[in-house]
């Protein structure tokens, strides 16, 4: 087959569509590789940032980015037409809910019928955006049908899901286990060669692209439902009067049948908040309610409620009614350490304060400024200043490099929805 002996020989040019996220740390780790990479995309910024090397994606390094493309492993382009130059081709595109929190897979429908009319037989073209059982199916394959290829033998088509944890310095897309479900025994063959001579980690081959599209949102709702248990947790605890925090420790010196998952003030991510709905919406169609599934997410979407409250609880300890309050919150992106905005806790806990006219502001030091999606605001953050003005602090996100020995010095009360400060004394923390 002369697709397994170009990517052995590393002569084949990979064309990766979509360069955020998911796509662009794939791109610089398959060019890394020695493999020459052209990304696709639709944003200019995008496309001028990557041709002069220069990065916007936080899990990629600059001079990683800067040498790939000053070696000629990596540039971008507009222009689908340019399909005719790969052989392999990865889809990296956004899979977001729309409005009613059904899926929205137009992305990956324009891309694949802009690729389909100027495809090479004999490529490969995996999808890794995260998306319900089917949809490698149900959209990719009819197009490339349509455009005069056969699955299996004149093209090879499989779904990989990508497993990007942004912020996690142990494990990249490099030495991440890869996890590969082709159409056919041959589209696997092909896709498992290819994935070898880019990563350094195991494939792991499964039998259609349903089973891997499936283990991806297993593996997101099996996150999303055991957060949402330590959410619930965390609620019945306050009322207890007992610390959430002091249990999850006590609980983890069992050394099996426990993992530990962390309460917060909601769930954020691209992955975590959004592909159990997937499913959920694909469940539908064979007459099936995910009960469980739901009621994790509405557990989860009403943490920022639960903060507030525990907000205006404290306040009023100190004589002050949350409308005549200033408030600081400390933190924006969705975790630590990053400057990922994606489905931010922030932006519940942000209309919430707003629900109360309550007067406050933002600081992250890794983010100036962000647009919240539901109420189409800008928000820019403030320098951590002066904070005896506050009357209360709420940590949102427990970014490493504040120094929380000043935010205990200020003697302002403080509400800790990540337990950063619990090596820290100070006399007004409550901890969520």
């Amino acid at each position: 087959m002369p697709l397994l002996n170009s990517i052995k020989d590393k002569s084949v040019k990979i064309g990766v569509v979509g360069l955020g996220y998911v796509g662009l740390p794939m791109a610089v780790t398959i060019a890394k590789k020695g493999f020459e990479v052209l990304g696709f995309e639709v944003s200019e910024y995008a496309i001028s940032h990557v041709n002069e090397g220069k990065n916007y994606i936080g899990d990629v390094a600059d001079e990683d980015l800067e040498n790939v493309v000053k070696n000629h492993k990596l540039s971008a382009t507009a222009d689908y037409s340019r399909m005719q130059e790969v052989n392999v081709i990865l889809i990296a595109v956004p899979t977001p809910l729309d409005l009613y929190h059904q899926p929205d897979t137009s992305y990956i429908e324009k891309s694949t019928r802009a690729l389909a009319p100027h495809l090479k037989p004999g490529s490969l073209i995996v999808l890794e955006s995260t998306t319900y059982p089917g949809t490698t199916r149900e959209i990719i394959v009819p197009e490339l049908e349509k455009a005069g290829f056969k699955v299996g033998e004149t093209v090879f088509v499989g779904f990989s899901p990508e497993r990007v944890d942004p912020g996690n310095e142990t494990y990249k897309t490099h030495n991440t286990p890869k996890v590969v479900g082709g159409m056919t025994p041959a589209c696997n063959e092909v896709a498992k060669l290819f994935y070898e001579s880019i990563l350094d980690a195991p494939v792991h081959l499964v039998s259609s692209p349903e089973v891997a599209e499936m283990e991806k949102i297993y593996e997101n709702t099996f996150r999303n439902i055991n957060i949402a248990l330590a959410n619930e947790m965390t609620v019945l605890c306050d009322r207890m009067g007992i610390s959430i925090w002091e249990v999850i420790e006590a609980a983890k010196t069992k050394p099996y049948g426990f993992m530990a998952f962390y309460p917060g003030p909601g769930v954020g991510g691209h992955c975590i908040p959004i592909d159990p709905f997937y499913l959920t919406w694909k469940a539908r169609e064979y007459d099936f309610h995910t009960r469980l599934i739901e009621l994790a997410g509405e557990i989860n979407i009403a943490m920022p409620e639960f903060v507030v409250q525990r907000a205006i609880r404290i306040l009023n300890k100190h004589g002050v009614a949350i409308s005549r309050a200033k408030i600081l919150l400390l933190g924006a992106a969705y975790k630590k350490d990053i400057r990922d905005m994606r489905e931010s806790p922030i932006e519940g806990l942000i209309t919430q304060l707003e629900n109360y006219d309550a007067d406050f502001e933002i600081h992250d030091p890794y983010v100036d400024e962000f647009h919240h999606e539901k109420n189409g605001k800008i928000y820019r953050t403030v320098p951590l200043g002066n904070l005896k003005k506050y009357d209360l602090i709420i940590i949102v996100t427990d970014h490493s490099n504040v120094d929380y020995q000043k935010i205990a010095d200020s003697n302002v009360a403080i509400l800790d929805t990540r337990n950063a400060m619990k090596n820290i004394k100070a006399d007004y923390l409550e901890l969520m």
